[in-house]
Parts: structure tokens; sequence; C-alpha cells
């Protein structure tokens, strides 16, 4: 599958503002299963400082500055990239999850060891005896650790509420475990917390979904919009990707923009901005599939 997706981020200013300072995780991921022909962006008003670095998870940081009077700030990503199928896991075939729990504790490879820095609590995601005790009904003793995880985001979609008005960027996890309401990233923050609590090693990953499906497909929540996901490590598979708002297996139709321990290592903007009075922020995204 070939996608051209627009992600745009555009701010109003009601008085100019002096300077703005921001970085930008905008450009898609290579990976095994997706390959990213080209990528541009565009920043207006042109800024007076900008480069490119690759931050410690393998992503693409654009940071820029502008240094004059503005009173608009719009920044826009405009990229092509090609999905192929990924594998198709069987989830029974894993190995127990206690298992895995050991193999990250002892990592003696190398992928083990990578995989290990993500089983802790980070700034967005605690980890605790509630979300362990949620986590532990889809992880009998020995259950297969990809058969585990999937029974666990089938629970979570079937269980909570998605509402876009019960939850901000800050809300911690209890908060959504308690009340069963939130959007694609607190059933990811949700889903990994969960995870971790158990010893796993779980990621969080944002990108973008096709926004008009194939005919008889329908249409996937929060496509609209940047969506998150999460990755789960499985010794023999590498990481396999769950999407909990979705309820299914990311496939071609899920694009990886980057990935990190939870949302704020991979937001796509965020900055400083001197001046500038109230601010009014727009986000459009869309993906189109190409010919």
């Amino acid at each position: 599958m070939k996608y051209r997706i627009v992600h745009k981020t555009a701010y109003q200013y009601s008085e100019p503002a002096s300077l703005s300072q921001n970085e930008l995780i905008l450009e898609p991921r290579s990976t095994a299963f997706q390959r990213v022909d080209q990528t541009h962006l565009s920043i207006l008003p042109e800024p007076q400082y900008a480069s490119s670095r690759i931050d410690f998870f393998g992503n693409r940081v654009q940071v820029f500055m502008v240094q004059h009077p503005h009173t608009e700030l719009s920044m826009t990503a405009t990229s092509q990239v090609e999905t192929l199928p990924p594998a198709d896991p069987v989830p029974q075939q894993t190995l127990p999850w206690e298992d895995v729990v050991q193999e990250l504790c002892v990592h003696s490879q190398a992928e083990a060891l990578d995989a290990f820095q993500f089983v802790f609590a980070s700034p967005m995601i605690t980890i605790g005896s509630k979300m362990r005790d949620y986590a532990l009904l889809s992880f009998p003793p020995e259950r297969p650790v990809l058969e585990g995880a999937v029974d666990l985001m089938g629970r979570i979609f079937n269980e909570f509420t998605y509402d876009k008005s019960a939850t901000t960027v800050d809300t911690a996890v209890e908060q959504v475990l308690e009340e069963r309401k939130g959007v694609c990233q607190d059933f990811a923050h949700l889903a990994i917390s969960c995870l971790r609590s158990l010893g796993l090693a779980a990621r969080y990953v944002s990108g973008y979904l096709e926004t008009l499906p194939p005919p008889g497909k329908p249409k996937l929540v929060g496509a609209d919009a940047s969506h998150a996901w999460l990755s789960i490590y499985v010794p023999g598979l590498g990481w396999v990707d769950l999407d909990p708002t979705n309820n299914q297996i990311p496939g071609q139709r899920h694009i990886t923009l980057a990935w990190g321990r939870d949302y704020g290592d991979v937001t796509p903007v965020k900055g400083v901005v001197m001046g500038g009075g109230v601010h009014t922020l727009s986000v459009m995204v869309d993906v189109a599939a190409q010919e």
C-alpha cells in the first residue's frame, strides 16, 4: 500500500509573538514493513534557524526557531510512504509469559537487552498493583505471552469507551483504568502499564491510519488524527504491534511515525513561544491511498 500523508499544525496569536522555538517529530520511520519514499517539511514564516537530529529511540527530530515578530505559525509535513504486509504471528505459539519476563531480566541477547529498557515506569506511564491485577486476568500461569497480550487488547477494547472529552494528554493511567474512558493515547498507555507491571517490555507507537478505507472495509477509530498503539517484545518475533483502540494487530493501514517509552517521547509538535497573547491551535491530518 502506498500513502500520501499530510500533517498540518497551525497556531494563530492574538498579539505578535517575538520568538518561537519548536521540536517536531513528523517524519515517518523506515522499518522492516515500511518504506519512506520522501518527506518534506514546510514552515511559515521561514525560520532563522533549523536543524535535525536522531533521538535516542531512532526517531528523526526537526528543530527550528522563528526569531522575528509573527502572528501565525504553520508546520506542514508531507510524506510518501509504502507499507508492506507485516508478519502474521501465531499468538498460541509464543513463549509462556513468565519465561519472557525471565529472559528480559537476564537479557543475555542484544535484542532482549534493548527491550529491557521498556520494562520500567516512564514519565507518563506508572506501574503498580492495580494495573498488574487487571493484566493478570489475561495472563494466567503459563499462558503464551502474545495470546495474553491479544486478550488484554480485546478486553480494553470491549470494556472501555472511546471518549474524546474524558481525558487530556496528561491524564494518569490510574484514572483511565478507574473511569474506563479515553482515547487511543490513553488505551495505549494503559496496555503498556499493564504489561510492564508484569515485567514485560512494551513501547508506545505513534502514527497514522488510512483516512478513507477501501470499499467494504470499516473506518478505523482515530483515522482523522494522529493515532497511537503499542508494541510488545516477543522473543523469536521481535516487536509485535497491538492496537487496543481498534482491537487488532496493525497491518498495512497503520503507518508508523515514531516510538518511545510513552507519548512524551514522540510528541509531534512541542515548543515554547515568547509573547503572542492568546493562541488558537488547529491540526489537520490526511492519509490518502495512492495508486
